[in-house]
């Protein structure tokens, strides 16, 4: 497939979203991060970014709950090219009702081609390049071609 260029701003659109039992861990990591942050445009799913909002001082948009859509619509944000950052922190040891939606959000993230950080050692790595405050152009698979491929009709 072809690829094409999407011109990332040195402000960036950070989703930050994380799983009950991390939601601690999250915060922690914001408030250490809180001036690199700053910098930054965040966006969190439902209680995730109300805790964020009041932990930073920082603006927080905010959008359902995770179980209740959250996932599904920072997905879409991510491809309309409206999200340029994951990080998400969720329990590898817990099951969530919401599966199916975190690993499509997961999915959407790799298809799109944005940086995704799953805990917090990638996170800070993330956190501490120099291409989180530049602008950057990112390499993505051009899908015009699959978008308008044939489709196969039933015959009635």
């Amino acid at each position: 497939m072809e690829t094409k260029l999407r011109k990332m701003a040195g402000s960036k659109r950070i989703a930050l979203v994380a799983h009950d039992n991390k939601k601690a861990e999250l915060i922690e990591w914001a408030v250490y991060n809180k001036n690199a942050l700053a910098r930054h445009r965040l966006y969190g799913t439902g209680t995730t970014g109300a805790l964020l909002e009041k932990a930073l001082g920082q603006s927080v948009s905010k959008f359902l709950s995770g179980p209740l859509g959250g996932d599904q619509q920072i997905g879409a944000r991510i491809a309309e090219g409206k999200l340029d950052v994951l990080i998400f922190f969720w329990d590898p040891m817990e099951a969530q009702p919401h599966d199916p939606d975190i690993k499509a959000l997961l999915r959407l993230g790799v298809t799109w081609n944005i940086p995704i950080a799953n805990n917090r050692a990638t996170a800070d790595f993330m956190m501490t390049s120099p291409l989180m405050y530049e602008e950057y152009d990112i390499i993505l698979t051009d899908y015009s071609q699959y978008i308008k491929r044939p489709l196969n009709r039933p015959t009635n």
